[in-house]
C-alpha cells in the first residue's frame, strides 16, 4: 500500500517544482510595456505562492498516508530549491536588479553587479536546504525556512504591484531574508506544537476554519488580502529575531 500511495506526495512536490519553473518563465517573458511587465511580475509571484501551497501539502500527505520515503524527501528538497531559491532570485533580478551595472575601471565594460546580488538568494537557499537535509532539529528550524523566505519575496509584486518602494529598501530586505535562511536563529515549528496538543480531528476542523476565514477575507477585502498574508509571514520572521535578542539580553 505504501508503494502505491507514494505517488501522491511526490506528485505534490512535482506540482511545487512545476509552478516554480513556470514562475521563472513568466518573469522572463518581459515586454517594453511597463504596465504589462507589472502584471507579469504579479503573475510570477502568484505562481510561487501557489507552489508553496503544494509544498505545504506534500509533507502532510506523506505523513497522513504513511507514504514517507527518502526519494520523496530528496524530491521535495530539489523542488524547494527551484521554487523558493532560484525563482525568487530571478524574479527580483528582472524586477529591480537587472539595471544595476558597474563600469569597471572606466573602460565602458559594464559589470552586472545586479546578477551577483540576485545570486545571493539561491545560494543561501541551497545551503539552507543542504543543512536541513544532513542535520535538523525535529522541534524547530535553524534559520528561516526557505519556503517562508521565497513566499515573502513572491508577495512583494502582489502587495506592491506598482513597485513604489525605493530600491534601497527592497534590495536590503531581499538580502536580509536570504541571510536569515543561513543564520543560526531558531524558528519555531508551529505544526509540531499544534500536533502535540490536538487530535487529528481537531486539527482538520481548525484547518478548515482557517481556510474559510481566508476565503472570507479574500471576498470581503480583496485589496487587503495580500497585506494580511504578508503581515503573517513578516511576524514569523521577526519572531525568530526577537527571540534571539531576548536570549542575548538574558545572557548579559
Amino acid at each position: 500500500m505504501k508503494l502505491k500511495l507514494n505517488w501522491i506526495p511526490n506528485a505534490l512536490s512535482l506540482g511545487n517544482l512545476t509552478f516554480g519553473f513556470i514562475s521563472i518563465l513568466v518573469a522572463s517573458s518581459l515586454t517594453n510595456d511597463t504596465q504589462e511587465n507589472s502584471k507579469l511580475f504579479l503573475l510570477s509571484g502568484i505562481f510561487i505562492f501557489l507552489a508553496a501551497v503544494f509544498d505545504g501539502f506534500d509533507g502532510m500527505a506523506a505523513r497522513a498516508l504513511n507514504a514517507t520515503s527518502d526519494l520523496g524527501a530528496e524530491l521535495d528538497t530539489l523542488a524547494d530549491l527551484t521554487t523558493f531559491g532560484i525563482a525568487p532570485g530571478f524574479l527580483v533580478y528582472k524586477m529591480i536588479l537587472e539595471k544595476y551595472k558597474l563600469d569597471i575601471l572606466s573602460t565602458g565594460n559594464l559589470f552586472p553587479i545586479g546578477m551577483l546580488i540576485a545570486a545571493i538568494f539561491p545560494i543561501c537557499a541551497a545551503y539552507r536546504l543542504a543543512r536541513f537535509t544532513v542535520d535538523h532539529d525535529p522541534g524547530s528550524f535553524t534559520g528561516l525556512p526557505s519556503p517562508i523566505a521565497g513566499v515573502i519575496i513572491a508577495l512583494f509584486p502582489i502587495s506592491f504591484p506598482q513597485n513604489n518602494i525605493a530600491d534601497f529598501f527592497t534590495i536590503s530586505g531581499f538580502v536580509l531574508i536570504a541571510l536569515l535562511m543561513v543564520s543560526t536563529i531558531r524558528y519555531s515549528k508551529p505544526q509540531v506544537a499544534i500536533r502535540g496538543k490536538y487530535s487529528k480531528e481537531k486539527l482538520m476542523i481548525a484547518l478548515a476554519g482557517f481556510l474559510v476565514a481566508m476565503v472570507i477575507a479574500l471576498l470581503l477585502v480583496p485589496h487587503l488580502f495580500p497585506y494580511i498574508i504578508y503581515g503573517m509571514f513578516i511576524l514569523y520572521v521577526f519572531s525568530g529575531i526577537v527571540s534571539i535578542l531576548i536570549q542575548i539580553i538574558q545572557e548579559f
